[in-house]
């Protein structure tokens, strides 16, 4: 349906979860790919992977941490040498633990807000200057928690509603450049390491499905299509929107099935 060929593109938090299911959909509609993470591991996996999906495409990687500004700008760095210029960036690096706010340390609240708001900002200030240009195209990859209160995730959603904010500010501010950001804000994806952490049984999992609209949790490929179609020439229009991906989880259920599951988590946490 998207044809991507000899469009560059960057997902970072790509080798893994729901952004590495985005990453090898854009290497099947034709893009270079290129991914980061910090684990050179999973890196060198996830290139593997690009390559098998589109032989013909120009694919690598950089290990680097979000938090870690030189190491971003060596990544991006060598992101310029191999394509010059970035048609798409996905910003997907996060972190979440479920955590009570009574009980929550400092250092792990620090740690979520530098992963998730100041490592997205320092991700997307190293890909301005690649980027500034009709046509270009950032998603954030955020999370209901944004908007919608949870137990234990009050870290979570300071760290995401700070992206979203985040993506309105530069949706304003470098639209001139021709710069276009949105959010994507993912529902209970079934197929992720993420969700089965949160929901560890076939019984939970079946539980958040109910709790859904749609009746379903979604995949992997539910948000890397929605993606495919805010990075395309369909969408270019589009820009400071955050739009959930999520089989209307947002319209009441989440927060009834997130409590659920913290109470679990909690209770695990004692045990």
């Amino acid at each position: 349906m998207f044809s991507y060929q000899g469009k560059n593109v960057v997902v970072v938090g790509g080798t893994s979860g729901i952004n590495l299911v985005i990453a090898t959909a854009f290497a099947q509609a034709g893009a270079n790919v290129a991914v980061a993470s910090r684990s050179a591991e999973k890196v060198n996996a996830a290139v593997k992977l690009l390559r098998k999906t589109n032989p013909k495409g120009t694919h690598m990687g950089a290990s680097f941490d979000v938090r870690d500004l030189e190491g971003l700008k060596a990544g991006f760095s060598l992101f310029k040498v191999h394509y010059t210029q970035i048609d798409v960036l996905v910003s997907g690096a996060a972190g979440n633990f479920p955590a009570s706010a009574a009980l929550l340390s400092e250092n792990g609240f620090k740690s979520v807000m530098d992963i998730d708001l100041l490592g997205s900002f320092q991700v997307l200030k190293q890909a301005y200057p690649l980027m500034a240009r009709p046509g270009g195209c950032i998603i954030q990859i955020s999370a209901p928690q944004a908007f919608i209160p949870m137990p234990m995730q009050a870290h979570v959603g300071a760290a995401k509603a700070g992206v979203d904010m985040l993506t309105k500010n530069l949706a304003l501010e470098w639209g001139a450049e021709g710069i276009r950001i949105n959010s994507i804000v993912p529902g209970p994806i079934g197929d992720t390491e993420g969700f089965n952490r949160l929901a560890p049984s076939k019984e939970l999992q079946k539980r958040v499905a109910k709790s859904v609209p749609l009746q379903r949790n979604g995949k992997g490929q539910d948000i890397a299509n929605g993606a495919l179609f805010l990075a395309s020439p369909m969408a270019s229009y589009i820009t400071g929107v955050v739009l959930p991906i999520d089989g209307g989880w947002s319209l009441g259920g989440a927060s009834m099935a997130m409590a659920e599951l913290a109470q679990l988590a909690e209770k695990r946490s004692k045990e």
